[in-house]
C-alpha cells in the first residue's frame, strides 16, 4: 500500500459514504450507477447493473463486473443499516481524525468497496468478478436472486466482506425467527376468571421456550454452544380491565453449522401445542447457518493477510453462497463493534490492510489464470 493509495481509498469512500443507501429506504441504484462507472474504468470486461424487486419496498439493487471467467468473486454490499441514535458527526458526511474514517457504513461494509477498486487499480485481474450488492441488511434478495443467474454459475470462491477484525470467518451461526398467536374470546375483565387468558398462555409458552433453550446449552461445537433462544417480545393486551382477546409472541433462535434444524422446527411446534393446543405458530425469517468446507484452499488467496481463522457471531450472505454450491469465507476492514453503532468509523491501517489483502487476492486468481 502507498500513501497515493491510502488517499485515494480514503477520497472514494468519502464519497461513498455521501450516498443514502440506508436500509430501508435508501437508494441502492443510485450508489450502484456511480460504482460500474469505476468498475468500467478499472477494465471490466462486463458491467451489468439490475434491479432485485422486494415486495412492498422500493426495489433493492446490484452492480457486477466480470473480468474474464470469473472463478474467484469480492462480495461487498452496499446498504447501510438506519442512523442510530447517539451520532456526533454527520453521519453521511466522512471526517478523519486520529487515524479514523468516520461515517455511516464506513466499517459495514463500504470501507471494503473503496478498498477493492483501489487494488483494481493496480493491474486487470484475471477471472475475478466483483458484486456490490444491496439488501445485505434487510432481506438479502439481492444476493438470494444473484445466485440463481448464468454469471454465478462458474464461481468457486466467494470472499464475503464483512468487518470482521482482520480475521477470517468461516463458520457462523443461522438464525430463525418466529410468531406465535392465540386467540381468545376477549371481554370484560369481571370474567376473567372463567376465559381464556391468552396472555397468560403466551407467559407460559415463553417459560417452555426458555426452559428448551436451557436443554441445548450444551450441544453444538466448543465454541458455538446453544440455541440462543430469546424470548423477544409478548404482546396483546389493551387495557388492564379488558381481556384481551388474542396475543402474540415473538422469538428466535441461532443454531450453530451441523444443527438438525428439521428436528428443531418439529420440536418447537410440539411444545407450543403443549402450552395449548390453539397456539400457531409461523416462521419469519430462516436463515441457515454457514461452514466454509475448505479453509485451507483459501490458504493462497488470501495468504498470510487474515489474523487467524475464527468462527463469528453474526450471520452473514457466506451462507447463500454456500447453499449455492461455492465455498466462502468472510473477511474485511473494520470491527464489527463499530458496525451499525453511532459515529461508526473505520481505521485508516485497516484501509491499508484491506487494499494489500484485495490486491493479493487479486494478484493471485491471474497468476492462477
Amino acid at each position: 500500500m502507498t500513501q497515493t493509495e491510502r488517499e485515494r481509498c480514503t477520497a472514494l469512500l468519502s464519497d461513498f459514504i455521501g450516498y443514502h443507501t440506508v436500509n430501508p429506504g435508501g437508494d441502492e441504484r443510485a450508489l450502484c450507477d456511480r460504482l460500474a462507472d469505476e468498475l468500467r474504468k478499472r477494465g471490466a470486461d462486463e458491467v451489468t447493473v439490475d434491479e432485485v424487486p422486494r415486495p412492498g419496498r422500493d426495489n433493492a439493487a446490484y452492480v457486477f463486473a466480470r473480468y474474464g471467467t470469473p472463478k474467484t468473486v469480492i462480495n461487498v454490499h452496499v446498504d447501510t443499516v438506519p442512523v442510530n441514535n447517539g451520532w456526533t458527526r454527520d453521519p453521511f458526511r466522512a471526517e478523519i481524525a486520529d487515524g479514523r474514517l468516520y461515517g455511516l457504513g464506513s466499517a459495514d461494509t463500504k470501507g471494503a468497496i473503496a478498498a477493492t477498486l483501489v487494488a483494481l487499480e493496480r493491474g486487470r485481474p484475471h477471472d475475478v468478478g466483483v458484486l456490490f450488492s444491496g439488501d445485505e441488511e434487510n432481506g438479502a434478495d439481492c444476493v438470494k436472486a444473484f445466485v440463481q443467474t448464468e454469471a454465478a454459475s462458474s464461481f468457486e470462491r466467494v470472499i464475503v466482506c464483512e468487518p470482521t477484525a482482520r480475521l477470517a470467518g468461516v463458520r457462523h451461526r443461522g438464525f430463525r425467527s418466529y410468531r406465535a398467536e392465540v386467540r381468545g374470546q376477549g371481554g370484560h375483565s369481571s370474567k376473567a376468571d372463567h376465559r381464556p387468558k391468552p396472555m397468560v398462555t403466551m407467559a407460559r409458552l415463553a417459560l417452555a421456550l426458555d426452559e428448551l433453550g436451557a436443554r441445548y446449552i450444551d450441544h453444538g461445537p466448543a465454541d458455538m454452544q446453544g440455541l440462543c433462544m430469546n424470548v423477544a417480545s409478548i404482546d396483546g393486551g389493551v387495557a388492564v380491565n379488558v381481556i384481551p382477546e388474542s396475543a402474540t409472541l415473538g422469538f428466535s433462535v441461532r443454531p450453530p453449522p451441523g444443527f438438525d434444524s428439521t428436528a428443531l422446527e418439529s420440536e418447537l411446534h410440539a411444545h407450543a401445542k403443549t402450552v395449548n393446543t390453539g397456539i400457531v405458530l409461523t416462521p419469519e425469517i430462516s436463515a441457515e447457518p454457514f461452514a466454509c468446507r475448505d479453509p485451507e484452499g483459501f490458504a493462497a488467496l488470501l495468504g498470510d493477510f487474515p489474523a487467524a481463522l475464527a468462527p463469528l457471531d453474526f450471520w452473514t450472505e457466506a451462507a447463500l453462497w454456500s447453499e449455492a454450491g461455492a465455498d466462502a469465507v468472510v473477511i474485511g476492514p473494520g470491527d464489527i463493534a463499530q458496525a451499525h453503532a453511532p459515529d461508526e468509523f473505520v481505521t485508516l491501517d485497516d484501509l491499508d490492510w484491506a487494499i494489500d489483502l484485495f490486491g493479493h487476492v487479486l494478484a493471485h486468481t491471474s497468476k492462477a489464470g
